[in-house]
């Protein structure tokens, strides 16, 4: 037994300075991802299976979303603060001319301890924050650093282009990079994984900086032609924000508008 595990012992000694030893490998054998997969495939077809993927038209055209789940937000120095319940709200627009500015009405309230330490609404017209209406100037800043995922949904509409940039890794998942350009000219940028279709990733501009979220943990309810990432990772400038589990889902239920106009 002795001499079996330190035969094994060898192996992966010698294994692990085999690994140090030696270069990556060269251009005859490129590394994953370092090369476009399949350039014939167009940016417009890679969304459309994504659109698929997540659902059909019932993923691309909901009516609202609701979410709840928990979440960790991190304090400057990376100390983890728990919110035990977060929760988002969501009636979604018939079409969006601008990715980045508020659309159709949401809710987004984060509790730790049982007190409200986050909360964010967009009535169709005017945002609140725990204090009442905001002034437009920071509004327009809050919801330019949220809203970005939602224009893959109208990505394939009439106005937006696409364009396939750089293949690349998410989670060490091989993904095609597409870019959306909306009518306005912003750009948002996807990674789509090469296996499933599924939407790994999403990056754009923001007032606070280049703002990307990570998704994974993915899941579907019986009846339901929707699938749910369940843990969603943000990142500002390359530095981890939050992240957020969301435990459940509802579809396309009733929202009375005085959930959308405060606390």
């Amino acid at each position: 037994m002795r001499a079996l595990f330190s035969f094994g012992l060898a192996i992966v000694l010698a294994g692990s300075a085999w690994a140090k030893g030696l270069p990556p490998p060269g251009p005859d054998q490129p590394l994953v991802a370092a090369r476009m997969e399949n350039p014939a495939l167009s940016a417009r077809t890679i969304v459309e299976r994504a659109t698929a993927q997540a659902g059909g038209e019932s993923w691309r055209r909901p009516a609202t979303l609701y979410l709840e789940g928990y979440a960790t937000f991190y304090a400057p120095d990376g100390t983890p603060l728990i919110n035990e319940s977060h929760r988002m709200w969501r009636v979604y627009p018939e079409f969006k001319p601008q990715a980045h500015n508020a659309d159709g009405k949401v809710r987004i309230e984060s509790r730790r301890d049982g007190k409200v330490v986050t909360f964010l609404a967009f009535d169709g017209s005017r945002t609140y924050g725990p204090d009442g209406v905001l002034p437009p100037s920071a509004a327009d800043k809050q919801w330019a650093e949220n809203f970005g995922f939602g224009v893959i949904r109208f990505a394939l509409d009439q106005g937006f282009s696409l364009a396939r940039q750089p293949d690349d890794l998410v989670d060490g998942q091989p993904v095609y990079r597409i870019e959306v350009t909306d009518p306005t000219g912003a750009k948002t940028l996807f990674g789509i994984s090469r296996a499933d279709y599924a939407v790994l990733s999403v990056g754009f501009a923001t007032p606070r900086g280049w703002h990307e979220r990570i998704y994974s943990n993915f899941y579907q309810k019986p009846g339901l032609s929707w699938v749910q990432p369940g843990r969603i990772r943000l990142y500002y400038n390359g530095v981890k924000q939050n992240e957020i589990v969301w435990r459940d889902f509802k579809l396309n239920e009733a929202m009375p508008h005085g959930l959308f106009t405060g606390p």
